[in-house]
């Protein structure tokens, strides 16, 4: 890839286009140049560190300067600190301080917004400093420097500062790393950790690859957390954990030990390393060789996403980097720094400066719609539209749509339409308007809005004109599932009128026509065309608007069409139409008329008994294994005619129950019946076996009811005159009046207090008291218990008055 213009900032100007194009994996990264005031710095000069802080940078280049920028690169301070590179730049946690040293022996601590400071010239290159990183703090004031010796230099109590070799003798000191109480620093043999607080140093990692030059390759540090330490250096990554040990392990040990967690080789060589999550951002210096070249060249720099492993790593991400004069660096010239607070990842080189960052949901979306991956990108979209700052999901929706209609999938970009136009009644109608300009209105027809929201009619009326054009069938269908008030229905009668003109007979256009006459009311007109056509909804529209008036003669059509459901229906609506008006309508047809007695006589035997004499002849007729039952359950059957037509159809068994029942019924019929009566029904001449026995039988019988009935009478006498003399004595009987007795009506004692006085007081054989004057105005000669007579329990005479 060339390299890129300056003023361009997508993402992929960084990264290796032919990996790119041919990867279905969305990056895991998004790349910027840090343009502004860096652009110009590096172009009359050249980063040589940088150090990152949440609020701002701060930039150190060759020529001996520090850079202050904000996150856009925008120069807000300048420092000019030496005439040669700046090799390292620390800041405090706060942000308030900066340690400074450059390659001529120069060290610079001081405030930013305070005028102390520390100053000092040595004799030799200073590589790195680092300060505590709660320098702010008065008990805090402590900052160690790295060049041939690892010095601690903390201000005492008068305000002067002391200077503490820490460590020295193992070559020049390349980097320092402070978190909490814990220094880690790399020199020529190894990495070495050092507790503050107890004032131990409590590892050595000794450097795997010791063929490398340390000052060409050297080792980088950084701190996951307060205990995890990685170490990268040449091609070996290790991890290393800070822990506590056991006391009962201590003797003359320090009381923190390390342990490896994990250590593996890369395949290139590392520039710096960064946590994000359980995972690790490793910058890559990568050198390659040609076929056309003897030596090998510099290649881009690779920025990779590894997840360590106890003896190896993943890789999940791997982006190779194209940065200004990538050809001229070596690995000493890249660093990579980061910014624990917004995940961001600052690759800085001499000429160029780099910042990734983590993709956002926006970035995802962007990603997905260049893979053409537009439903991913929508439902993405849905997903997060709280979150997503440049995409609306509705936009996405229209691309999505668009890249369906272009694709030729009409049915899936209408289908869509449902989800992604939503409540957007104009983009309905853009919509409605495009796939028409396509030819494509039926495959969008059946996702139009048709509920509380809706399009204007002439919409729904052009859709329901293409489908008249060119298919029946889905016109018939539209007309079902969509409400009436959608379209004018009266244009699409006059339209389906017309083509009936061309296709008189045509089933579905006339069903679709009786739909439209009863959505506009004109029951008369659908029902004549449903009968025409023998239509299975006919019944339902009949009972649903009530039409029995319109079918009264109809009767017969209904039950030539399915007798079944005439029946019932006929049945079912007896209030509607009666039974007598549908046996008038069905004279002339008796086989119906027998379907339907028959099936009133299964309902309710009672409904139909001035139609048993005929229904004899009609199961006769046309139903003879029904005859026998209906014979046993009516009981309104004139036995004469029935068994007069058995007899002359020769059905035999019809006969015989017939004779069995009379002479059953003549032995048993008891006195309930007036035997005169009985004897005048029986035609002359009819033979009826052991009629002699029969008629004896039953005069006895009721001469012995007789004669009960007269016992019974004089008992009922004796008992009444008993009871009634009974009943005399009891109320002759006194009652009993005193002060606990009160007055039914005013609810007062009914004595007077003051039995000196005359008072009147009405006793009812009820045994319920008044006051005479508490009585309403009696009927002269009768007086009766208002409260008995109100229950309807009788009434009861007046018993005694006392006065």
């Amino acid at each position: 890839m060339a390299e890129v213009q300056e003023e361009r900032k997508p993402s992929e100007e960084f990264t290796d286009e032919s990996e790119e194009e041919d990867s279905e994996e969305e990056p895991k990264l998004k790349y910027e140049r840090l343009s502004n005031g860096v652009t110009e710095i590096l172009q009359k000069d050249a980063a040589s560190c940088m150090t990152v802080h949440d609020k701002f940078l701060a930039l150190g280049t060759h020529f001996g300067k520090v850079f202050l920028l904000d996150i856009q690169g925008n120069v807000t301070q300048k420092f000019e600190i030496s005439s040669v590179k700046i090799n390292q730049i620390s800041l405090d946690e706060s942000g308030e301080h900066v340690g400074i040293c450059s390659e001529d022996g120069k060290v610079q601590v001081f405030g930013l917004y305070t005028r102390e400071g520390f100053h000092e010239n040595f004799d030799c290159p200073i590589k790195v400093v680092a300060l505590h990183p709660q320098y702010t703090r008065s008990n805090c004031k402590q900052f160690v420097t790295g060049g041939n010796k690892l010095l601690l230099y903390e201000r005492n109590w008068l305000n002067r500062w002391k200077t503490s070799v820490l460590h020295e003798g193992e070559g020049t000191i390349t980097n320092i790393q402070w978190r909490a109480n814990l220094i880690a620093w790399a020199n020529n043999v190894g990495v070495k950790i050092y507790d503050i607080s107890t004032k131990q140093r409590i590892t050595n990692v000794l450097r795997d690859n010791v063929s490398l030059r340390p000052d060409m390759y050297p080792c980088s540090l950084c701190w996951k957390d307060s205990t995890t330490l990685i170490v990268g250096w040449g091609t070996s990554v290790k991890i290393c954990v800070v822990k506590e040990r056991n006391p009962t392990e201590m003797r003359d040990l320090p009381s923190r030990y390390v342990e490896i967690v994990s250590a593996f080789e890369t395949e290139f060589f590392i520039c710096g390393l960064a946590p994000l999550a359980d995972q690790l951002v490793t910058l890559f210096f990568v050198k390659e060789n040609s076929d056309h070249m003897e030596e090998d060249f510099c290649a881009r720099p690779r920025l990779d996403i590894i997840q360590p492993l106890p003896e190896s790593c993943e890789e999940i991400s791997s982006d190779a980097l194209t940065v200004r004069n990538f050809q001229d660096n070596e690995c000493r010239d890249y660093r990579l720094e980061h910014s624990e607070g917004e995940s961001l990842f600052y690759i800085i080189s001499p000429k160029d400066i780099v910042v990734a960052k983590e993709r956002d949901q926006d970035d995802h979306i962007d990603w997905l719609l260049e893979k053409r991956k537009y439903e991913e990108a929508l439902m993405a979209a849905e997903i997060s539209f709280k979150n997503i700052k440049r995409h609306d999901v509705q936009e996405i929706g229209m691309a999505y749509i668009n890249h369906l209609v272009e694709k030729g999938d009409y049915n899936s970009a209408a289908r869509k339409c449902q989800k992604v136009l939503g409540k957007n009644m104009e983009l309905w109608e853009n919509e409605v308007y495009r796939f028409k300009a396509i030819g494509q209105l039926k495959a969008i027809s059946q996702y139009l809005p048709i509920g509380d929201l809706r399009l204007r009619p002439t919409i729904y009326e052009m859709i329901l004109h293409e489908f008249l054009k060119t298919d029946y069938e889905g016109f018939a269908t539209l007309i079902r599932e969509w409400p009436g008030e959608l379209y004018n229905n009266t244009a699409i009668v006059q339209a389906v009128t017309e083509h009936l003109k061309k296709d008189p007979m045509n089933s579905t256009l006339l069903t679709t026509l009786a739909e439209l006459y009863t959505y506009d009311q004109r029951y008369d007109k659908a029902l004549d065309i449903y009968l025409r056509l023998r239509h299975k909804d006919v019944y339902q529209l009949i009972g649903k608007h009530n039409l029995f008036s319109s079918i009264e003669d109809k009767i017969v059509l209904l039950m030539d069409f399915d007798k079944e459901k005439a029946v019932d229906m006929l049945l079912d609506n007896e209030d509607k139409i009666s039974t007598d008006r549908v046996v008038e309508e069905l004279a002339d047809r008796p086989e119906l008329l027998h379907v339907y007695l028959h099936k009133l006589f299964k309902r309710d035997h009672s409904k139909c008994q001035k139609y048993h004499e005929k229904q004899i002849g009609l199961y006769a007729e046309y139903d003879r294994p029904n005859l026998l039952p209906f014979l046993r359950d009516s009981t309104h059957c004139p036995l004469e005619k029935a068994l007069e037509i058995c007899q002359q159809r020769n059905f035999v068994e019809e006969t015989v129950f017939l004779l069995t029942f009379i002479t059953g019924l003549l032995n048993n019929i008891g006195t309930h019946v007036d035997p005169i009566l009985l004897i005048l029904r029986i035609k002359e001449g009819m033979e009826i076996p052991n009629l002699r026995d029969s008629l004896v039988k039953i005069l006895q019988d009721y001469n012995l009811q007789i004669l009960l009935r007269e016992g019974c009478k004089k008992i009922l006498v004796a008992d009444s005159l008993s009871l009634l003399q009974k009943m005399h004595r009891t109320q002759m009987r006194g009652v009993r009046v005193d002060e606990e007795n009160i007055c039914e009506s005013c609810h007062t004692t009914i004595l007077p207090s003051d039995m000196a006085k005359s008072f009147s007081v009405v006793v009812f054989h009820c045994r319920h008291m008044f006051h005479k004057e508490c009585l309403p105005s009696p009927v002269p000669g009768m007086q009766f218990c208002n409260i008995c007579s109100a229950k309807r329990q009788g009434p009861g005479s007046g018993m005694l008055e006392m006065k």
